[in-house]
C-alpha cells in the first residue's frame, strides 16, 4: 500500500486507515438518541481490523467516547500481540457513563480531564502510548483549546503521545493548535459531496496531516443505500442515521434524503471508473485531492475491510476526473 506521511509527525502511514466508530456499537445522549451505528459483532469486529493490518493498514482512528470505551477495547484486543505494526490515533473532551453507555451534555476541557482520559484510554487499548491524540469537541472555545495544546504538549514530553491535533472543521482552530511543537494532524470532515478546501490549504500550508473523517459521507458513497421505498439496506434500530441529527443530512425518515441520491447518481459513473466500487472511487477522490489527506473510512465486516484497503490498488483519481465531478455537483 502507498504511504502517506502524517503531517510533521515524523509518522508514516498506509494512505487509508480504518475508523472505529461503528465497531463501538450502540450508546446514546442523555435523552436516549442513538450515537452509534447500531449493533455491531465484536468478534467480527476484530477479524476486519486485522485483516485490514494484512492488508497494508497502518492507522486505526477511535475515540473514548465510541460506544463509551467499547471501541477502543475491541480495538485493543485486535492488536495486542501487534502493537508495533500499527499507529493509533484516539479522541478526548466528551464525558460518558460506561455502565449506562450514555454520553453527557456538556464536554470536559480542562487539561486535568485530557490527563485522565488518557490514562484510561491507554488502559482500554492495552497500550503505554498513542501515536496522536485528538480533540474531540470541534467547537471548543479557543482560550480553553491552548491550555489543552500545552497540556498535549506535557503529554509528549511524559512519552505518552507522539503527536496531536484537533477533530474540528474551522480553520482557525486547527491554526491555533497547530502552533503546539508536536501537533501534526487536524481530523476533518471531508468527501465528494462535502470538500473542505479551507481547511487543505491549511494542510498544506503548515505541513498538517488531514486526517480525513467521514470519508463515505455517513455511508451514502458505498452506493448501498437508496431513497427509493423497498430498495437499498436499511437503517436498524440504535443507528444514528436512522434518526439523524441537524448536522447528519444525508438521511431523512431512516432513508437515504433524495437530494443526496441525485448527487450520488451524477457522479457514479466517474467514481466507479476503472472497475472501482463507489466506495473505492471516493476514496481514490480524496487521494488525488491531496497528499495530506489520510482517509478513515469505518468497517465492520472483514468485506468492508477489504473494500476500503484494495482501493488503492487502483490509485487517486485524474486531475481530469476531479473537474469533472466537480462540474456534475454544480461547484
Amino acid at each position: 500500500m502507498e504511504k502517506r506521511p502524517l503531517g510533521r509527525s515524523g509518522i508514516t502511514v498506509g494512505a487509508v486507515g480504518f475508523g472505529t466508530w461503528a465497531i463501538g456499537g450502540e450508546w446514546q445522549d442523555m435523552k436516549g438518541n442513538p450515537l452509534g451505528w447500531g449493533r455491531a459483532d465484536d468478534e467480527e469486529s476484530i477479524r476486519a481490523i486485522r485483516r485490514a493490518m494484512d492488508l497494508g493498514v497502518t492507522l486505526f482512528d477511535t475515540a473514548d467516547v465510541y460506544g463509551a470505551g467499547h471501541s477502543e477495547e475491541v480495538l485493543g484486543r485486535a492488536v495486542a500481540g501487534r502493537r508495533d505494526e500499527v499507529v493509533i490515533a484516539s479522541k478526548w473532551g466528551n464525558v460518558f457513563d460506561a455502565a449506562t453507555r450514555t454520553m453527557a451534555d456538556t464536554p470536559d476541557l480542562s487539561p486535568e480531564h485530557a490527563r485522565r482520559a488518557l490514562t484510561d484510554t491507554l488502559r482500554r487499548l492495552g497500550t503505554d502510548h498513542l501515536d496522536v491524540y485528538h480533540l474531540h469537541v470541534n467547537d471548543a472555545p479557543p482560550d480553553e483549546a491552548a491550555a489543552l495544546r500545552e497540556a498535549c504538549e506535557d503529554l509528549v514530553r511524559a512519552g505518552l503521545v507522539r503527536a496531536y491535533g484537533w477533530s474540528t472543521d474551522d480553520p482557525a482552530r486547527a491554526r491555533l493548535f497547530a502552533r503546539g511543537a508536536h501537533c501534526a494532524t487536524v481530523q476533518v470532515n471531508c468527501n465528494v459531496f462535502q470538500d473542505a478546501s479551507e481547511m487543505l490549504a491549511l494542510c498544506r500550508e503548515l505541513d498538517l496531516g488531514a486526517v480525513i473523517r467521514g470519508p463515505l459521507a455517513m455511508g451514502v458513497l458505498t452506493g448501498k443505500y437508496s431513497s427509493a421505498p423497498g430498495s437499498g439496506a436499511v437503517l436498524q434500530a440504535g443507528d444514528i442515521r436512522a434518526a439523524a441529527p441537524a448536522w447528519l443530512p444525508f438521511f431523512d425518515g431512516g432513508r437515504l434524503a433524495p437530494a443526496w441520491q441525485e448527487r450520488l447518481d451524477a457522479v457514479r459513473d466517474v467514481l466507479t471508473s476503472g472497475g472501482r466500487t463507489p466506495a473505492q472511487g471516493a476514496l481514490a477522490w480524496l487521494w488525488a485531492r491531496s497528499p495530506h489527506a489520510v482517509p478513515i473510512p469505518g468497517a465492520r465486516t472483514v468485506r468492508q475491510a477489504e473494500e476500503n484497503a484494495r482501493a488503492m490498488e487502483y490509485g487517486p483519481l485524474t486531475g481530469e476526473q476531479l473537474k469533472e465531478i466537480d462540474a456534475l455537483l454544480d461547484r
